[in-house]
């Protein structure tokens, strides 16, 4: 690990002025990427800017339809949330099965969408549900905010303050998990809601989540597991490694998302 600066500010307008000052500084939230990177020295950042110490950065609320969660709450906070099961139970079973419990309880879910892991379980329910990432400085639409493999559209010293989901109909989330890391090998999030019917997968991709446009209009039509028979997923863009072929990954989409589907009823 190389030596840096460490800045543990009380609010989100003392953040932004450490991001800004020094264009080599690395905001932190839960810490579960940034650290490792760090002692392997694949990275070097001048500063970290910890963000835990930000009260108006953790909380859930839910207003009307919608669920907002702050940045900075944790994995562990969401799955434990008797509001966030009420309003969107699959949302709770998903950061429930976020790694172990050390890592649900360092873990946020801003966090994990800002990285965007390719494997990470959020970004399809962020996808899927037709959620808002809210920043310091606007709000970005799901569609927008996904770009890449570890990367979106957070522009330099940009930090997520919270992410609002619309309460849907119906929704639910699989994944089949590498018994090691428990990221998803494939993970498939259906839902119906405002947003109509929407179906992102994680895992798969080789640029990481995305959008599965014939399942969403086979569910769109018919609402069941049998709507999805034959319809298979490309192997081109997927993602092929020790752990799995583009193939099998392929197979494993269509089982998830039955699977999702049977679940969310």
């Amino acid at each position: 690990m190389y030596d840096f600066a460490y800045h543990r500010p009380t609010s989100l307008a003392d953040a932004v002025a450490l991001l800004a000052a020094d264009p080599e500084a690395r905001p932190m939230s839960g810490g579960q990427t940034l650290i490792p990177t760090l002692k392997q020295r694949l990275a070097r950042p001048t500063a970290i800017v910890d963000l835990a110490a930000i009260p108006d950065l953790k909380g859930i609320t839910v207003s009307g339809r919608t669920v907002r969660i702050g940045g900075m709450t944790t994995h562990a906070a969401v799955a434990s949330s008797a509001e966030v099961m009420r309003a969107i139970p699959a949302l709770a079973k998903l950061a429930a099965h976020i790694g172990d419990n050390q890592v649900r309880n360092r873990g946020t879910i801003g966090g994990s969408v800002a990285n965007n892991d390719p494997a990470a379980d959020y970004p399809a329910a962020v996808l899927a549900l037709g959620a808002t990432v809210h920043t310091n400085a606007r709000a970005i639409a799901a569609d927008d905010f996904f770009t890449g493999m570890f990367s979106t559209a957070l522009e330099p010293g940009e930090i997520v303050t919270a992410v609002s989901f619309p309460i849907p109909e119906k929704a639910a989330y699989m994944k089949f998990p590498n018994p090691a890391s428990r990221y998803a090998m494939v993970g498939v999030f259906v839902a119906k809601g405002p947003a109509g019917v929407r179906v992102a997968v994680t895992g798969a991709g080789a640029n990481g989540v995305f959008r599965h446009a014939a399942m969403e209009a086979a569910l769109a039509a018919n609402w069941s597991p049998a709507a999805l028979d034959g319809i298979t997923t490309p192997v081109d863009g997927l993602n092929g490694d020790i752990h799995g072929s583009k193939e099998y990954r392929a197979h494993l989409i269509g089982v998830m998302a039955k699977r999702a589907v049977a679940a969310a009823g």
